[in-house]
């Protein structure tokens, strides 16, 4: 195998995206929709497509949909692409719509993994799928991804597959996977597919289509970073190092070093036996001590004069040892050079702890800048493969995001979804388009590491930006190209919304950093914080003609946000549309320390600029505050201390998000081995910090977690009494505001009522403990009303509001 060509993590050193010269197919110009049908290819003059991709999306030709975004960057190569999107996988027949591709089939379960867009947390079918015309569940098969690959095979045998998306990254090596409760093999092993690849993939793309496009064998193709493959064991390359790391540290007794003056019955008697060999030809073992010294000390010049007595000497060949440091740093061997073999699959399959351990090795090799190559096992004998992963993939600088957000997308659904009035809002219509079609993406990647996240396993750490203009010139095309747009930008952001332009303050460092978060426990002394960048577009995007609102819809990182007072007001007197949604996540230092999540005391801080923010604006705005259950290391008493600091502030939790184990994260190998990766894996647990983690298992813990976090639904009330005697904290129930829930339980089931109905609503009665005040009268807040999370916003004054309040039926609480 050949070493990796590129090894620098600067993205100026890398080949950009544009530099390739053109295949010769651009002559066919730009095509309005990539074709999905054969009609759509005569259309455009086609006779054939270089590349079909076949996605579990619907097709929406827009850069938020990665079929589109992939389809437009080789179409910008030159490149002829269609798409076949959400096909009938019973057969291959559908596959075959198009013909038969000239180059490779590029596969992709989807923006979603299939398995996560599928099911609920609680393994259960859901009847619902954003990314299908009409929201309607069920039109792409379990593990997309392998299926898909499969009737790509069928349908032309020998095309290489290419196989990307998140669904894809996730499972590139070995993985639990909740589903089935097992380990599975590398999704490279199971979809068969001929390379693998993961992360935000156009720079790795665009080098494999023009290599396979210049007839080199897909074989061949092994030095593309961000890319997977398998090999068979005795093709390896003979040009790495390989580093072992299939096993952790087991400690045991410590063998003494021998003395090398010591004669051989000297050494035996020291161990308390004696030699016979030496006991029956004294002469001949004086002279092998005689040898042996000399050969010592005086090197081989010495022993090339001496008789030979039958032995063969050999050359001493001195090998750096790589767990050498500090002074003797330079003894490593080259990292672009080097692979480190992870435990096999068989070993991780029946092994949890060595599990946890490949998965804190793969995370540890995920920066660009220092990320050596990973090698794992899968197979014995005969059968065995070796799955390769190479070293991630160099970011894109800011001049090659403008090119692949500047591509020629039609910014809508493809034509074909449209219902009987040639509209995408009806029937038809596609909800994860509905959501993003006024949003704008300024940025990828995140650095914050949560472990319940797969951002940064996709994306990575290393945040990439846009260009002040690329993103101004994309709100003025939504104002001019979006039908039915209002003015109203939805969202300027990303991953998170405060980490553009936010990064190192040193290459060098950053180059060579190995921490698996920039801001836990504290935020980096090497990070800055100016949200400057971010102020001015906020600014200039506001200031547009035709712009009259602009939102922030991502998620927000809060302990970033304080740090600059000034980009805090900004958000909060100009960009918040009554509520602003943040993921505190947790209130105890247990479960956060799971997640790599900051302290509650940053949102109590981000809380106080925000309302005094809010107030010198002369708004009433709310923070709502999202929350998750049955995370790793959460005991039961955290989830009720998290009960009760939301019924303290007020606080009623609307959607509950429980912890849902996602291939590869952090958070799934805790969930699976009971260790935490976050910290130095041991056979066994030598101290307080490595602790077993608290696993939430079991359909009734996770539906008690999730219980605390609903404590204000009756339907939970029976289970949380009986956990609260058992914990010993009966003193919680009780009809007073003290207590957390009530002794009485409603003669209805008590289902739990929307919270934006409840809210503007009048209460039923409360029981003994006196009738429920109602949360509005005369359309005014009472004191002590309760926000929710989903909303937070109180009732509306006015007449209206108040005569709604006076006519709705009273509930039981």
């Amino acid at each position: 195998m050949n070493a990796p060509v590129d090894v620098s993590f600067f993205p100026r050193n890398a080949k950009p995206l544009t530099a390739y010269r053109p295949y010769w197919a651009k002559r066919f110009g730009t095509a309005p929709f990539l074709p999905t049908s054969r009609a759509e290819m005569e259309q455009l003059g086609w006779d054939s497509c270089d590349v079909i991709i076949v996605t579990g999306d619907a097709y929406v030709d827009h850069p938020s949909f990665g079929m589109a975004v992939i389809g437009r960057v080789l179409e910008a190569q030159g490149f002829r692409v269609g798409i076949i999107a959400q096909p009938d996988w019973q057969s291959a027949e559908p596959l075959r719509a198009l013909g038969r591709p000239n180059l490779f089939w590029g596969v992709t379960a989807g923006n979603m993994d299939s398995m996560i867009n599928r099911y609920t947390a609680d393994r259960k079918i859901r009847s619902d799928d954003a990314y299908t015309p009409g929201d309607v569940g069920g039109k792409r098969p379990d593990r997309a991804a392998i299926v898909y690959c499969q009737r790509c095979r069928e349908a032309y045998k020998d095309v290489p597959i290419v196989l990307g998306g998140i669904e894809g990254s996730l499972r590139r090596i070995a993985h639990y996977d909740y589903w089935s409760d097992k380990v599975r093999r590398s999704i490279v092993v199971d979809s068969k597919c001929d390379l693998l690849l993961y992360g935000n993939a156009e720079r790795a793309l665009v080098e494999v289509a023009h290599r396979l496009a210049r007839r080199e064998p897909v074989e061949q193709i092994t030095d593309v970073r961000g890319t997977a493959f398998v090999r068979r064991a005795q093709d390896e390359g003979r040009t790495w190092w390989e580093l072992d790391s299939t096993d952790v540290d087991t400690p045991g007794p410590i063998e003494p070093h021998i003395n090398p003056y010591l004669t051989t019955s000297e050494q035996a008697e020291q161990a308390g036996s004696s030699c016979s060999k030496e006991q029956q030809a004294p002469a001949q073992g004086e002279a092998d001590g005689a040898i042996g010294a000399v050969g010592a000390d005086a090197g081989t010049e010495a022993n090339a004069g001496l008789p030979s007595q039958g032995f063969d000497f050999k050359p001493v060949h001195i090998v750096a040892n790589p767990a050498l440091r500090g002074r003797n740093a330079r003894a490593l061997p080259p990292r672009e050079q080097t692979v480190i073999r992870l435990p096999s699959f068989e070993q991780v399959k029946s092994d949890p702890v060595l599990y946890a351990h490949a998965n804190r090795v793969l995370h540890l090799e995920t920066n660009p800048g220092n990320a050596r190559a990973l090698v794992q096992r899968h197979g014995e004998g005969a059968t065995a493969r070796d799955v390769w992963i190479n070293p991630p993939p160099i970011p894109l600088s800011t001049a090659e995001m403008d090119h692949v957000f500047g591509l020629p997308y039609a910014r809508s659904p493809h034509p074909s979804y449209a219902d009987e009035t040639g509209s995408h809002d009806g029937a038809t219509r596609i909800p994860a388009w509905e959501m993003i079609r006024t949003s704008v993406n300024i940025m990828r990647g995140c650095f914050g590491g949560c472990t319940f996240c797969s951002i940064t396993e996709h994306e990575g750490r290393i945040i990439q930006s846009r260009s002040e203009d690329s993103i101004i010139r994309e709100v003025e095309e939504i104002r001019d190209r979006v039908a039915g747009f209002t003015g109203v930008i939805s969202d300027l952001g990303g991953p998170t919304a405060n980490m553009y332009r936010l990064g190192c303050k040193s290459p060098e460092i950053e180059a060579a950093c190995r921490k698996p978060s920039c801001v836990f426990p504290g935020i980096c002394s090497n990070l800055h914080t100016d949200h400057g960048p971010l102020i001015k577009i906020y600014r200039r995007a506001r200031q547009l003609r035709g712009i009259k609102k602009i939102l922030i819809g991502s998620g927000l990182r809060y302990d970033l946000a304080v740090e600059s007072p000034e980009y805090v007001k900004e958000l909060v007197q100009h960009h918040v549309g009554g509520y602003l949604k943040i993921a505190p996540e947790h209130t105890e230092n247990g479960p956060l320390s799971k997640m790599m999540k900051p302290g509650i005391g940053s949102y109590d801080r981000f809380k106080r600029m925000f309302e005094q923010y809010s107030a010198e604006a002369g708004k009433k705005q709310f923070l709502i505050p999202y929350f998750i259950a049955a995370h790793p290391g959460t005991s039961d008493e955290d989830m009720m201390n998290l009960a009760i600091w939301l019924k303290t502030n007020g606080f009623r939790a609307d959607q509950v998000q429980t912890f849902y184990p996602s291939p590869m994260a952090t958070a799934t190998a805790m969930y699976h081995s009971g260790r935490n990766p976050l910290k130095r894996v041991r056979r066994y647990m030598r101290d307080k910090e490595e602790e077993q983690v608290d696993i939430v298992r079991g359909e009734k813990r996770r539906r008690l977690h999730k219980a605390f976090l609903r404590y204000h639904d009756p339907n939970n009330w029976p289970l949380l009494r009986d956990a609260l005697r058992e914990m010993g904290r009966a003193d919680l129930i009780g009809n007073g505001k003290q207590h957390l829930i009530p002794t009485w339980q409603p003669l209805t089931d008590g289902s739990y009522k929307s919270a934006r109905r409840t809210n503007s609503t009048a209460s039923g009665k409360a029981g003994k403990a006196g009738e429920a005040k109602t949360f509005a009268r005369a359309g005014k807040p009472v004191a002590g009303r309760i926000l929710t999370q989903h909303t937070g916003l109180p009732p509306r004054p006015g007449v209206n509001a108040a005569k709604k309040a006076a006519k709705s039926p009273k509930r039981p609480r």
